[in-house]
Order: structure tokens, then C-alpha cells, then sequence
């Protein structure tokens, strides 16, 4: 197999795991309670983390201030992100949750401003405008009702997993942060998170029979250790381009998983929807991608202004001069997109 081959391999592997997780959380929950299931996800995850730190030379081991500083605040957005996640994906099916998340991908662009390149091309919000097209039909199912409690939690965690990526780019960009130290600082402060909540429900964990324990490590390690490391390792060998397009297959994942594995099926309406979530977000990404990359206008600098003046013909105040427009402010390109 060729570099490029085992690459997308990789990536694609990691788009499977996060569309499985959806249904792992949903067998999960549905044997041991929301809170106890996360901290057993994020205690399994940190140890799991601490014992990669350990392996590493001695003077790798340490965390920075940098790392510190930006892994305590993405810590407890990541948690907030897991356990609104969580809850609605025991609420509503994983197809579903896995289709809805996806919003993420046009939601954080329009958070992720910052004053950089000027307002997003209306392609985009027609993009968006489709997605929540897709949304509604999603939420309707066998017909037109209220929306379930499920579906409207995976939009809030839609929404706050959009501010996480957010904060990452922000807090990350330009500084000396190792993914692997950030995502272990991470880990442990979901764990302290999470611990107090689900303190009394331990005894439960202990007694979880094996079928619930597999699940509990399969979140843990292959849905949180394994694919944020082996996401990082294909992004740095292959474009952000390619890598988006194949990590944007999760939905895709998710609604196969659920409808081989967990017994789910796809209505007329909520195929459309599928089919029109799946569409939205990836033209909604192509439109940002192309917006962020655009080639930025020249700016004149101050010495050629200065020559130019000095050698522009001087007008009296009865001559007809013909109004020019002015050149716009360029801005400047936005943070890159990152996964979250």
C-alpha cells in the first residue's frame, strides 16, 4: 500500500470510529447512567494518555504553561460538548445524532470570525440554510411533530462543539502546544469533571457486565485516544483539503452504523434529510475552504502612495475630475478550521 493509500486509510478509519461512537454512547447509556459513562470514558482516556506521556523521554514529559493554559478552559468545553452530546444521543437514534452534529462544519466558521476576511460569500449561508432544511426533516421522522428532546440536544452540542473548535484554533494558533500533552490535560480535567457527579454510581461501574465494559473501552480508547492521534498523524501527511473531505464522511458512518448494526431504519423524509445534510455540509465546506484561500488584494505600500502622489498632475478647483472608487481593506484569512 502507498503513503497516500495508508493515509486515507487512516483518515477514513477515524471518520468510521466517530460515526460508530454515537451508537457505542447510545448501548452505553442505555445500561449505566449518562455521568457515570462519561467519567469512566474520560478516566479510561486518561490513563491511557498518561501512560503515552510516560514512554516519552524524560524531558519530554512535562506539560508547558502554553499547554496548560489552553488545555484547562478546552477541557471543560469538551466536556460540556460530551455530556449535551451524550444525553441526546440517549434521546434520539445514532444515524440522527451522527447526521446532526455535522453542523459543527458550518456552524464554526460563522463563530470563528474574528475580524479576518470580511463576511462569508452567499453560497454559504445557502449551505447553511440547507443543512437546517435538513434538520427539520430529520427531526420529523415518520411525519411532521414536535422535535424530540434528543434532536434539539445534539443542536446544542452541535453549537458547543462549534465553540470548541473555535477556542482550539484560537487558543493554539502559533504557539508551541503538542496535541498529545493538550489532549491528555484534557482528559484529566473531564476526569476531576466528572468524578463528583458520579461518585455514587461507582458500584454500578464495578458490576457492569462485560458487553457494557467493552463499550465503555471502545469510547475511550478507539473513539478518543486512538482517532485523536491517528488524526494527527494522517493531517501531517497529507493536505487539509483531503483530510477534511475524508474526516467528512462521519455522518455518512454514522447513519451506516446505525442502520446495520444498531437495527435503525431511514424513513422517505429522514433519508432526505440525511441525504440533504450530507450535501449541505460538504458544499458549506467546499465554499469556506475556497473563501479562506482566496488570494488577499495587494495593498499599496506607503512609499509607492507617496511616489504616485508626487508625480500625479496637480488639478485646480475648477477642473472636472471623474470620481475613482477606493480600494477596499483586505482582510486577512481566518484560523484554519480544525477538527473537534
Amino acid at each position: 500500500m502507498s503513503d497516500v493509500r495508508r493515509t486515507d486509510a487512516v483518515l477514513l478509519l477515524v471518520a468510521l470510529v466517530w460515526g460508530s461512537s454515537y451508537l457505542s454512547a447510545q448501548t452505553a447509556t442505555a445500561a449505566l447512567p449518562v455521568l457515570l459513562v462519561l467519567f469512566a470514558r474520560y478516566a479510561l482516556s486518561a490513563v491511557t494518555c498518561l501512560g503515552l506521556l510516560a514512554s516519552q523521554r524524560r524531558g519530554q514529559r512535562r506539560w508547558t504553561r502554553e499547554e496548560l493554559r489552553a488545555g484547562v478552559p478546552l477541557g471543560v468545553t469538551q466536556a460540556a460538548v460530551l455530556i449535551v452530546e451524550t444525553y441526546g444521543v440517549a434521546h434520539t437514534s445514532a444515524a440522527n445524532a451522527g447526521l446532526i452534529i455535522s453542523l459543527t462544519i458550518v456552524l464554526t466558521p460563522l463563530l470563528d470570525r474574528g475580524g479576518r476576511r470580511g463576511t462569508l460569500p452567499p453560497a454559504f449561508f445557502a449551505a447553511t440554510a440547507v443543512c437546517v432544511l435538513a434538520v427539520g426533516l430529520l427531526m420529523s421522522g415518520n411525519g411532521f411533530h414536535s422535535p424530540r428532546l434528543g434532536d434539539l440536544l445534539m443542536l446544542g452540542a452541535a453549537l458547543i462543539r462549534a465553540v470548541h473548535v473555535a477556542l482550539v484554533g484560537r487558543f493554539t494558533s502559533g504557539r508551541a502546544v503538542r496535541p498529545a500533552h493538550l489532549t491528555t490535560v484534557q482528559t484529566l480535567v473531564g476526569t476531576a469533571l466528572f468524578l463528583p457527579v458520579a461518585a455514587h454510581d461507582l458500584p454500578a461501574l464495578v458490576r457492569a457486565d462485560p458487553a457494557t465494559w467493552a463499550q465503555l473501552l471502545y469510547l475511550a480508547l478507539f473513539c478518543s485516544v486512538f482517532a485523536f492521534l491517528a488524526q494527527t498523524w494522517a493531517v501531517q501527511r497529507t493536505s487539509a483539503s483531503r483530510a477534511s473531505l475524508l474526516l467528512g464522511t462521519e455522518p455518512v458512518w454514522a447513519v451506516a452504523v446505525g442502520v446495520a448494526l444498531g437495527g435503525e431504519h431511514l424513513t422517505p423524509l429522514t433519508f432526505l434529510g440525511a441525504a440533504l445534510m450530507v450535501a449541505g455540509t460538504y458544499w458549506g465546506q467546499a465554499v469556506e475552504r475556497t473563501h479562506r484561500g482566496a488570494p488577499q488584494p495587494a495593498r499599496p505600500s506607503a512609499d509607492t502612495q507617496t511616489h504616485a502622489n508626487a508625480h500625479a498632475p496637480t488639478l485646480s478647483k475648477d477642473s472636472v475630475c471623474p470620481s475613482t472608487p477606493t480600494a477596499a481593506t483586505a482582510p486577512t484569512a481566518p484560523t484554519t478550521l480544525t477538527s473537534g
